[in-house]
């Protein structure tokens, strides 16, 4: 029960309390260029949740099986090359690693998009390659390299916590650039003062949204109490 209890707050944490755009900040460029209309923002939610989920998932098992110290590739590489049993830390790689990884996931994601949703695919425009350079893919790649290297064992991240770790932050991005558009086609409609409209009113609105999302804070702690009270 513990172990779901943990997956649980991880992915709740991704999606809300520590929401990847409005507390951490990244993300922002699709997060304002593609929240235009709620379809569209919509469709970019699900491309991002797509491209993060294969990112992380890559990322944990390079980082696992080559990059962080000791990482059992890199290591029998080393020693049939003749370089002894020392130990290899690639960690100096993980930024090219993961840039790799996350572009050859949006080519996949471009590719399948363009084939079967092709409006879908005109209406992103520029926006679906930039995902390569949507920091929040390479954010996600980040926290789980930090809950992997440099951590005790019994404390290092496993391939299920990874997972739920991207498809929270992905839901949290779909959820938040969603609210965006809604609003903002809403705004379309209002008379907004000439000073502020276009990027201004845009972002004081992400700032109140921003504010907002933090009414989640604590809900994690809350959460694990209620769960460890039910448990004993």
């Amino acid at each position: 029960m513990e172990y779901f209890v943990n997956l649980l707050l991880i992915g709740v944490g991704a999606a809300l309390i520590h929401n990847f755009v409005f507390y951490y900040f990244v993300g922002l460029c699709p997060f304002l260029g593609v929240s235009k209309r709620i379809d569209m923002a919509f469709g970019m939610g699900l491309a991002v949740t797509f491209v993060i989920s294969i990112a992380s998932t890559l990322s944990w098992l390079l980082t696992y099986y080559v990059l962080r110290p000791g990482a059992p590739v890199s290591s029998w590489i080393w020693s049939t090359l003749g370089g002894g049993s020392g130990e290899v830390n690639l960690t100096i790689l993980s930024y090219l690693v993961y840039i790799f990884a996350i572009a050859s996931s949006v080519q996949f994601v471009e590719m399948y998009v363009r084939k079967f949703f092709p409006p879908l695919y005109k209406s992103f425009g520029i926006f679906l390659p930039l995902i390569t350079t949507n920091c929040a893919i390479l954010f996600a790649c980040l926290e789980i390299m930090k809950n992997v290297v440099g951590v005790e064992p019994a404390a290092m991240w496993g391939l299920d916590q990874a997972l739920v770790l991207s498809l929270g932050g992905g839901v949290g991005f779909t959820i938040a650039i969603v609210i965006m558009a809604g609003i903002r086609e809403e705004l379309e409609l209002s008379e907004i003062p000439e000073p502020m409209r276009g990027p201004g009113i845009v972002f004081i609105v992400a700032g109140i949204l921003a504010l907002a999302f933090m009414g989640f804070a604590g809900v994690d702690s809350a959460l694990a109490r209620l769960f460890k009270a039910g448990m004993s």
